[in-house]
């Protein structure tokens, strides 16, 4: 590991413009707290189908891991537990092989089932511990980072920025690949490079099955870009997100009938958190507002669509109806009710986790489990790029160049604003020829 500054005087300075490499891209140095005892390298992958951060960590052991130590160093931590999912087999070996050389290091192997990745059940599993409904992992004594941030943190001790991406590219493509791309890419040029589409009737889906979102072709890959999927336009998952939600209401009023399989199998409820679906299938249903506590615990799902795509017998759409009301809520200046505490975790928790397998079944993709192999070089080959001001949870980075302006890759095109931001640097050479607060666009020059 190079070292010519600290790792955490990179972060602090914003200068690298480090982010979580997945989910809402969460400003990686405002996790640096010395109150952190023990930080967790996930590589759970929470959604089914992605493979980069498997792939990353198999064949880049070494960065990744010297870098989680040196992290684990800056915040004063006692320890660090690598976390990997059983059947990831290679990751397993190529950590396992290095852990001699870390004794502050350790894995912890993670169960078959979804979500594993995400960050509230990660770390019940690897501690033992239950972040408070609405808090943050800080206050359990906790920081969780991502596979490929830390891979970014190595790059970024040797002077590195952040101007590119991994993005796993698959579905009803001619060769799925993972591929890393400049941000600001097209993702339709990204398709290209698999093969192109192999289909006529197709969707854009950007982010895992799950929790994804369908995308425009012209959308530009972000720091938080993991995947993005061609799928037929009438899939069930594409379905799911289209359905409107006054017509998921009336199919709640008529058949809901309040069975509690999405309580019972929602995650968060099994770990004590007052997140109870069936409740709001209920008072939406019945227009019944005497229990607002129903309405205001909305506030605690994380939306992992457990409910909604996999236990509800009757194929209704409970995370659908409670993000529609959080976001309600969110409007009219409601916020989460504050302290609120765990209760229990559920016993029968280990048997109310969801098998990977089923799920992909369940969820008619299992024929896009393809291998994606990595290529980590960077892809060099696009014309434009369109980079976005706003990449990560915060305040969105402010401009500090104007139409006609020449670059060079890693040159800052916007900085960090005040509070929590990072700064924007270029991912091609060329000539600046857009610029918005909220985009900057960057045309190559022969």
């Amino acid at each position: 590991l190079v070292r010519s500054r600290g790792l955490g005087d990179v972060y602090k300075r914003q200068e690298a413009g480090i982010v979580g490499a997945g989910g809402a891209g969460f400003p990686t140095y405002a996790k640096l707290n010395n109150n952190a005892k023990t930080i967790l390298l996930n590589c759970a992958e929470c959604e089914p189908l992605l493979r980069l951060h498997r792939q990353l960590l198999k064949f880049h052991a070494t960065e990744i891991v010297s870098a989680f130590d040196e992290t684990r160093k800056s915040v004063g931590a006692e320890e660090g537990i690598v976390c990997i999912k059983e059947h990831y087999k290679g990751a397993i070996n190529a950590v396992t092989a290095l852990l001699p050389e870390y004794p502050a290091l350790k894995l912890k192997v993670l169960r078959k089932v979804y979500p594993a990745g995400d960050e509230v059940m990660l770390i019940y599993d690897a501690t033992g511990k239950v972040v408070r409904p609405g808090g943050l992992p800080i206050e359990s004594g906790v920081a969780v980072f991502n596979v490929e941030t830390m891979y970014n943190a190595y790059h970024a001790l040797k002077g590195e920025p952040l101007v590119s991406k991994l993005v796993t590219i698959a579905g009803e493509v001619a060769h799925p690949k993972t591929l890393r791309l400049p941000l600001g890419a097209k993702l339709s040029e990204a398709i290209k490079l698999a093969g192109g589409e192999t289909i006529k009737d197709y969707v854009y889906w950007v982010g895992g099955p799950m929790m994804g979102r369908i995308a425009s072709p012209s959308d530009p890959v972000t720091k938080t870009t993991n995947s993005v999927f061609v799928l037929p336009s009438d899939s069930f998952v594409v379905n799911k997100l289209r359905s409107d939600v006054k017509i998921e209401v009336g199919r709640a009023a008529a058949s809901c009938c309040q069975c509690r399989t999405c309580t019972d199998m929602c995650p968060r409820n099994n770990v004590g958190h007052p997140i109870e679906p069936h409740k709001i299938m209920r008072a939406a249903a019945c227009n019944d507002f005497s229990d607002v506590s129903a309405f205001l615990n909305t506030f605690y799902c994380c939306g992992c669509g457990v409910c909604e795509l996999y236990a509800c017998p009757q194929g209704l759409s409970p995370r659908k109806l409670i993000q529609t009301i959080k976001g309600a809520l969110r409007a009219n200046g409601v916020k989460p009710p504050k302290d609120t505490q765990a209760s229990e975790v559920n016993p029968m928790r280990d048997f109310r986790r969801v098998p990977l397998e089923r799920l992909v079944s369940r969820l008619g993709v299992k024929k896009y489990q393809a291998d994606a192999p990595l290529d980590n070089q960077l892809i060099d080959g696009f014309s434009e790029v369109n980079i976005l001001c706003s990449q990560h949870i915060g305040a969105p980075a402010v401009p500090v160049v104007k139409v006609g302006d020449k670059v060079e890759r890693g040159q800052v095109v916007a900085k960090a604003a005040e509070g929590l931001s990072v700064n924007i640097h270029a991912s091609i050479s060329g000539i600046v020829t857009g610029v918005t607060p909220k985009c900057i666009t960057v045309k190559k020059v022969d």
